[in-house]
């Protein structure tokens, strides 16, 4: 007698409830799927991976409360064998690399079709990674710490300064930075100030322009 194949369990964490509702209603239809809960904030959606040890969690950035990134680092940490594939409206360099530091291991747009979101999810649920072609070539640069990369540019910045920095060049506010790297405010305002200081620059336009030329910012 053939063993029959439990299906893939899936958390899905989105604050706008119609598309939350929708992908789970979507994704509870797949064969080889069962959506087994829904959270509308990171909170909720920590508590509830801990409590379900779903598969694989289809994780928002942008909720209220703790963000996707937070919650994200708090079930990998928690919880190593529950998967989390960011799906997000943001492909910003600070978004990818901060999802890929939390323990995601999938990261797709929201305009990603059902075939797609389906694909990643199987994938990270049997131990794989899945990040859009472009998303992943950028990735794979940025740790590969290529000579565009902020790990070689400007050696007399700390690798903090540079990441900082980088996400100057992207155009993020301080406020945007001291979210994506969970720093506070006058963290963030202490290393533009070095920044500018070590890169004897007077503003942050000339930073900008000094870091976009050394391939910062992408």
């Amino acid at each position: 007698m053939t063993e029959v194949e439990e299906p893939l369990r899936v958390v899905v964490a989105d604050d706008h409830p119609v598309y939350r509702d929708g992908l789970a209603m979507l994704l509870d239809s797949v064969p080889g799927l069962t959506v087994v809960g829904t959270a509308a904030d990171g909170e909720a959606a920590v508590a509830l991976a801990l409590e379900e040890q779903p598969d694989v969690v289809v994780m928002d950035v942008q909720m209220p409360g703790i963000d996707g990134i937070e919650a994200t680092r708090r079930v990998t940490s928690a919880s190593p064998s529950v998967g989390v594939v960011v799906l997000t409206m943001s492909e910003d360099d600070g978004t990818v690399f901060a999802a890929v530091r939390a323990g995601a291991r999938g990261y797709l747009l929201k305009g990603a079709d059902q075939e797609e979101v389906v694909r990643a999810i199987t994938m990270v649920a049997n131990g794989g990674a899945v990040f859009g072609a472009a998303l992943a070539r950028r990735i794979a640069d940025f740790f590969a710490g290529g000579p565009a990369g902020p790990e070689t540019a400007f050696p007399q910045l700390t690798a903090r300064e540079r990441e900082v920095l980088d996400l100057v060049a992207a155009g993020r506010s301080n406020a945007q930075i001291a979210a994506a790297l969970y720093l506070s405010p006058k963290t963030v305002r202490n290393n533009v100030s070095n920044v500018l200081a070590k890169l004897q620059v007077t503003d942050r336009a000339q930073a900008i322009v000094r870091a976009r030329d050394a391939g910062l910012g992408r």
